[in-house]
């Protein structure tokens, strides 16, 4: 009779609230999930009218210097001289060639020390290690880039003129802060995508002989793969869009590097360098837009890139 009972009671309280007859709470309960599901909505539809708006704003402003430039001077052109008066040039290929030169140099430097930190961190160091070198390394994120720049300026430069000769100023200079400055990016994210490995890989791989080395090389490392990747594509998109770090030890000259010691401008240190000197609406103005254009779109590329190495993480 009790279960009976039971049934009876939910049923009626079932149909209560179909009846709009539900406790006081439930309803109050029910307004707060629906203000709080069109808050999230709204502040969606809100953060992808802000991204979207600014990518058309650049867009439009950069598109503008083809109304006085050419496409192949502004993207194949080694001449960058906007201040001419007979003979105005904007040929933005060497901000292009050292900038991807750049990122390609202080991934590849900070790749090695990033990858041993988090096998480190993950499979060998101890328990209280971990926990004390793990804040460590996540305190170098917390550093503001003037800050790398300076020790840049003042250490590295000097030291790398008196080793190799000439200013100092350069390509390897600028690679060797970049990479500090992107280490701990890549290092968090590929010890979160070891340490999330189920441990029968591990385990399966030492109970057929494997060494504890020949484990995580050949085993623990390729399954983690796809976090790992999406480590590196952070770390490259903090690496092209960093400013004030490089402006403060590249040289700055427009012109294509032909040593990592040669004095040259990216992307983003030309944009910072031009920009307070020119007038809106102006082809050097709107060349500069349509830098940044480029590093906007470089940047998305390496968004999209991450969504697909995350989904394939997922399908494993």
């Amino acid at each position: 009779m009790s279960v009976l009972t039971k049934t009876i009671d939910n049923s009626k309280q079932r149909k209560n609230d179909k009846q709009g007859n539900s406790p006081r709470w439930v309803k109050t309960q029910r307004r707060i999930d629906h203000s709080m599901r069109r808050l999230f909505i709204v502040s969606a539809v809100l953060v992808s009218a802000v991204i979207f708006s600014i990518i058309i704003f650049v867009g439009y402003q950069g598109m503008q210097t083809f109304k006085d430039v050419s496409f192949s001077e502004i993207f194949f052109s080694t001449d960058w001289n906007p201040t001419s008066e007979t003979n105005p040039s904007f040929g933005t290929l060497p901000f292009v060639y050292s900038t991807i030169l750049l990122t390609v140099i202080s991934v590849a430097l900070a790749i090695p020390l990033a990858l041993s930190g988090a096998v480190f961190l993950a499979k060998i160091s101890p328990k209280w290690m971990r926990e004390i070198l793990r804040p460590a390394a996540d305190l170098f994120v917390g550093i503001p880039s003037v800050v790398y720049g300076l020790i840049g300026l003042t250490v590295i430069v000097p030291f790398l003129a008196d080793t190799f000769g000439g200013t100092g100023y350069g390509i390897l200079p600028a690679a060797i802060i970049l990479a500090v400055m992107i280490l701990p990016t890549i290092m968090s994210v590929s010890e979160d995508a070891l340490r999330s490995l189920p441990g029968r890989l591990e385990e399966a791989s030492l109970a057929l002989g494997a060494t504890r080395f020949q484990t995580i090389w050949r085993v623990l490392l390729p399954a983690a793969k796809p976090g790992i990747l999406t480590g590196v594509i952070l770390g490259m998109g903090r690496a092209i869009g960093e400013t004030m770090a490089v402006f403060m030890v590249i040289g700055n000259s427009p012109k294509i590097p032909h040593s990592l010691l040669d004095s040259t401008t990216v992307l983003t240190t030309a944009i910072v360098k031009g920009m307070a000197n020119t007038f809106h609406g102006t082809a050097w103005n709107n060349s500069l837009y349509l830098m940044s254009f480029v590093l906007l779109i470089l940047s998305l590329a390496l968004i999209l890139l991450i969504r697909v190495v995350a989904k394939r993480s997922e399908l494993k």
